[in-house]
């Protein structure tokens, strides 16, 4: 078993600020692309070409994907809790702004900062640590202090969020409490892209969505981007991070998703700049200064 971190590295950080950086991005290319691909079909086609990326690479690296380690079923738990945080995500943007489904999506860290110390030992946070959460979230919620009250059917994609931000915070819990913690990163990913896969298409054509063979450009790429680099890339680079690095820690840094996330939104959406985001920032890069003392 490769030896674990009790901190988080330089490299850990770059990848980590890497990852939430194309996350945040991500989520206004989802929202736009849906104007043209229903929801849940966009994370079905997504999620297929994903997996036959990873189990290309899998065989081009001599990666054994198949054999017996007792990890079938951890490992379903984990796909099935991906796919129902990717169809909040997807059917979330349908009800609500970016900001708003990311500000509820990023509660995460809460959820694997609550359970995950309650089964494995050393993943716990201190007082100080968890004021750094704190004060981190607190400049989230400011970030998007005007984007919180419901309007319409706005209150439908924020449930949606908040049930995607417990998915992956369980997702997380799920891997880091189970033989999953020991297998390979494609393996570990190709539970959850290759579950998704297999499970969302059912549930767009249950909501009656509309199917397309056909893309315009844009469309095209959009989806290569999101299967390549956002569930292939990044979600591996996240496998691998988590299986060497405090899972507490880690999740910490996702805070920084909702800010750019907003940032994307006033460059490609044209939603209004607000002090509230510098104030967020200072308080996220605080939090995290906490969270990662030693």
């Amino acid at each position: 078993m490769t030896a674990r971190k009790d901190h988080l590295d330089r490299i850990a950080i770059a990848l980590l600020v890497g990852c939430c950086l194309f996350w945040g991005l991500q989520q206004v290319l989802v929202k736009v692309t849906i104007r043209e691909i229903a929801p849940v079909y966009q994370a079905s086609v997504r999620f297929g070409l994903a997996t036959i990326v990873i189990v290309l690479w899998s065989v081009l690296r001599g990666k054994r994907l198949l054999h017996r380690d007792s990890s079938l079923l951890a490992g379903i738990v984990a796909g099935l809790l991906f796919a129902v945080e990717f169809a909040g995500i997807y059917l979330g943007l349908q009800n609500t702004t970016v900001a708003r489904l990311t500000i509820f999506l990023y509660t995460a860290p809460f959820w694997v900062a609550a359970v995950l110390p309650l089964v494995v030992q050393g993943e716990g946070l201190n007082r100080g640590q968890w004021t750094g959460l704190l004060i981190a979230f607190a400049g989230v919620v400011v970030a998007f202090q005007d984007g919180l009250a419901a309007n319409g059917r706005g209150w439908v994609g924020d449930l949606l969020g908040v049930v995607a931000g417990a998915a992956w915070g369980l997702t997380t819990v799920v891997i880091r409490s189970t033989v999953l913690i020991r297998i390979s990163p494609e393996k570990m990913l190709l539970y959850q892209v290759g579950t998704s896969a297999l499970v969302l298409p059912f549930v767009s054509l249950s909501l009656g969505e509309p199917w397309t063979v056909t893309f315009s450009p844009f469309a095209a790429v959009s989806i290569i981007v999101q299967a390549v680099v956002g569930a292939f890339v990044t979600y591996l680079l996240w496998m691998w991070m988590i299986t060497r690095y405090p899972a507490t820690k880690m999740s910490s840094f996702t805070f920084l998703v909702p800010v750019f996330a907003l940032a994307a939104g006033v460059v490609v959406l044209g939603e209004p700049l607000k002090i509230s985001l510098v104030f967020a920032l200072a308080c996220i890069a605080a939090g995290i200064v906490l969270v990662n003392q030693r």
